[in-house]
């Protein structure tokens, strides 16, 4: 990032929170995304990027080519959570929207993502105006859909990879209870894989008095959700990071009535492919195991709903990114992550599609003065507001400076060099 590329932040910062207050004061759910996708995409337009809409959904495609050079994608995502919002804000959301199943829900920015949107547009506008520091093709992907793991997936269904100039890597952040003005990295699986699932068993209904005419599924799915755990605890090396939560139990609607089928809804969490696949494969055996023990009269259905990659940061990208950064920001504002994240993004599948590096940070976005020494960075984290949380937001600034500068700081890795 160049001295003049640093010194036009501040000047673009007014407009650009005011853009955040309201991208944040109207969330829209996944798919949804038809509001936040038009400001972007006129944005972008009066900037003079070549603009695509409805790549995806309402994913927006932003081009802008500057001479020779390489093609560095930037990524964010524009979808919000359906949360009640209860952090107090003045400009807290109080939208509501219509939820795939039918359901009319509150709608909340509580991933962030509303930050990761205007962080991109505060780099585009830098980008634009300052063509004479650098050279190649910049693509600005406005992602839809990404709390469903669903959206990279249509956008590369509709072509994004023939359709626009092809990257040489991919860059992205994400947002996070971590201290304000610092980025956090880490080479290698950076989030983690996630695989959702729906299990359905089949029984026989029945009298709640008179179990044994019936074949019981509440039974059936209650001793999966013990035995589920043991993939982690029996059949996982202790130094394998795994997580399989169930989240939820539906079964019958009475007390006294056994009903016909039990569904459970777990996610698997992972970092490595082959462990990734064990786990899935385990997760088949014992509920397969559990309706045969319990002589189901037909074998379980077991739906993946929603699945995304690893999130890999190239080692070698990952260090020419860093590299920069703290050239630019400092030693001490860019951080070694000691673990990955066991949350899950899908930003992943754009960098193995393309079979291209990808760099994905993360930018802190909670006061920094609450982890101040002697405080215990980990236990400050625990008592702060997480992502998902209804209590969630970020502090505007420094976060928006600091995430505009990291991804043009990133960018300029691969443009500077060619200008």
């Amino acid at each position: 990032m160049t001295s003049t590329q640093l010194a036009t932040v501040p000047g673009l910062l007014p407009a650009l929170e005011d853009i955040y207050r309201d991208f944040h004061a109207n969330p829209e759910l996944s798919k949804q995304e038809k509001r936040t996708a038009g400001i972007v995409a006129a944005q972008m337009r009066d900037l003079g990027y070549d603009v695509t809409e409805n790549v995806g959904g309402y994913g927006v495609v932003a081009v802008l080519t500057n001479g020779e050079g390489p093609t560095v994608w930037l990524r964010a995502d524009m979808d919000g959570l359906p949360v009640a919002e209860q952090t107090g804000l003045a400009y807290a959301s109080t939208a509501t929207a219509t939820h795939a199943n039918g359901d009319t829900v509150p709608v909340m920015h509580a991933c962030g993502h509303d930050m990761h949107t205007t962080c991109l547009l505060g780099a585009a506008r830098v980008f634009a105006a300052t063509k004479d520091e650098w050279s190649g093709t910049l693509v600005t992907v406005f992602q839809p859909d990404e709390e469903t793991l669903h959206g990279s997936a249509a956008m590369l269904d509709d072509g994004i990879l023939d359709r626009f100039p092809r990257p040489e890597v991919v860059l992205g952040q994400h947002v996070g209870p971590l201290p304000a003005g610092a980025i956090f990295y880490r080479p290698g699986p950076i989030m983690a894989a996630a695989d959702n699932f729906e299990i359905t068993f089949f029984g026989a209904g029945g009298h709640g008095s008179m179990p044994h005419t019936s074949i019981d599924p509440v039974v059936m799915a209650a001793s999966a959700v013990m035995r589920l755990q043991t993939i982690v605890s029996r059949e996982v090396a202790p130094n394998d990071s795994v997580v399989l939560t169930v989240g939820s139990i539906d079964a019958g609607f009475n007390d006294n009535i056994i009903p016909d089928e039990a569904i459970l809804k777990l996610t698997l969490r992972t970092f490595d492919l082959e462990v990734r696949d064990k786990a899935i494969a385990s997760i088949e055996r014992i509920a397969r195991a559990e309706a045969l023990a319990s002589n189901a009269p037909k074998a379980p259905e077991i739906t993946v709903t929603t699945s995304g990659p690893t999130t890999l940061s190239d080692e070698v990208a990952t260090q020419r990114v860093t590299s920069d950064f703290r050239s630019t920001l400092g030693e001490g504002r860019v951080v070694l992550l000691p673990v990955p994240a066991p949350g899950s993004e899908d930003v992943g599948r754009f960098g193995f599609a393309a079979d291209v590096p990808s760099v994905f940070w993360f930018l802190g976005g909670a006061e920094a003065s609450r982890f101040a020494p002697p405080a215990d960075p980990l236990k400050v984290m625990a008592k702060l507001p997480s992502n998902h949380s209804p209590m969630y937001a970020p502090e505007i600034e420094p976060t928006l400076q600091t995430g505009i500068e990291a991804l043009v700081i990133a960018g300029m890795s691969w443009l500077g060099s060619a200008s």
